[in-house]
């Protein structure tokens, strides 16, 4: 099992929901990046609104069958492997926000493959 306890780094990718790299979603391609390159977890949120370096808010319309809307991929490990992590995939990302921060992890836990 990884062990997360402990003082780690949180990275936060700020992109567009309909961001694209080599024809696929990048938040997916990012997801799929994670996990092959072993990071402990990774989440996708979906943002209801917000606003960007250009100033255009983006706000969720349920009249509006294709919106851009801003998608956070957010992900915790070691600061080494997330700074690895995020070097490598810096070609993928042609426009967004990417973030650094300490986090504390206290609690870790997951069931056992198999369970």
């Amino acid at each position: 099992m990884h062990q997360l306890l402990g003082e780690k780094k949180v990275a936060r990718i700020y992109i567009d929901n309909s961001d694209k790299v080599d024809g696929k979603l990048l938040w997916e391609r990012l997801l799929k990046e994670a996990k092959a390159y072993g990071i402990a977890g990774a989440t996708v949120y979906k943002a209801a609104s917000g606003m960007g370096a250009h100033s255009e808010l983006h706000t969720f319309n349920v009249w509006i069958l294709s919106q851009t809307l801003p998608v956070i991929v957010e992900m915790i490990d070691d600061e080494e492997k997330i700074r690895g992590f995020l070097e490598h995939v810096e070609p993928l990302i042609e426009e967004g926000l990417v973030t650094l921060s300490n986090v504390e992890v206290i609690r870790y836990k997951h069931r056992k493959e198999g369970e």
